[in-house]
C-alpha cells in the first residue's frame, strides 16, 4: 500500500557516500555526520542511532499534537526512548524492530496510555512502518 499526501509540508533531502562505513550529510549543512557500522570501532553513527533518534522526536511530536483533543498535557520533561533493533529476518533479507517507552512524569497510567495510543495513530513515523514491523510501546 502506498501513501499519498495530501500536501507535502516538508520535504528533507540528505546525501550518502560509502553507506554504513560513510558520511552523510543535508542539503541545507545541518547534519553532516560520520558513519560507522554498528558493532564495529568506527567513531560515526549508524543508521539505526539516526532512525532511533528521528522517531523519538517525531513520537513525542504526536503527542504534543493530540495532547488538547485527548485532554492529557505532556509535561515538559516528558521522555520518549525508543530502541531499534536490527538483524536477519527469518524470510530472508534484514528487518527492524521498534520499541518505544514513554516517561510522562507526574501523568496517570491510564491516561498516558490513551494518549500514546492517540500519538501512535497520527505519528508519521509510526505510519510508515506501521504493517512493516511490530512497534512495541510501553509507558513508565
Amino acid at each position: 500500500m502506498t501513501t499519498k499526501l495530501e500536501k507535502v509540508l516538508y520535504t528533507a533531502h540528505a546525501h550518502t557516500t560509502g553507506g554504513r562505513d560513510g558520511a552523510a550529510k543535508t542539503d541545507d549543512g545541518r547534519l553532516d555526520i560520520k558513519l560507522s557500522s554498528p558493532g564495529t570501532s568506527g567513531t560515526g553513527t549508524n543508521p539505526e542511532q539516526l532512525f532511533a533518534a528521528g522517531y523519538s522526536a517525531c513520537f513525542l511530536g504526536a503527542m504534543k499534537a493530540v495532547s488538547g483533543k485527548e485532554g492529557v498535557r505532556v509535561p515538559p520533561e516528558t521522555t520518549v526512548t525508543a530502541t531499534i533493533g536490527f538483524g536477519p529476518r527469518s524470510e530472508g533479507g534484514y528487518g527492524v524492530t521498534a520499541d518505544l517507552h514513554i516517561d510522562m512524569p507526574g501523568v496517570d497510567k491510564a491516561d498516558a496510555e490513551r494518549l500514546v495510543a492517540a500519538a501512535h495513530a497520527v505519528c508519521p513515523y509510526s505510519n510508515a512502518t506501521r504493517g512493516n514491523l511490530d512497534v512495541g510501546l510501553s509507558v513508565a
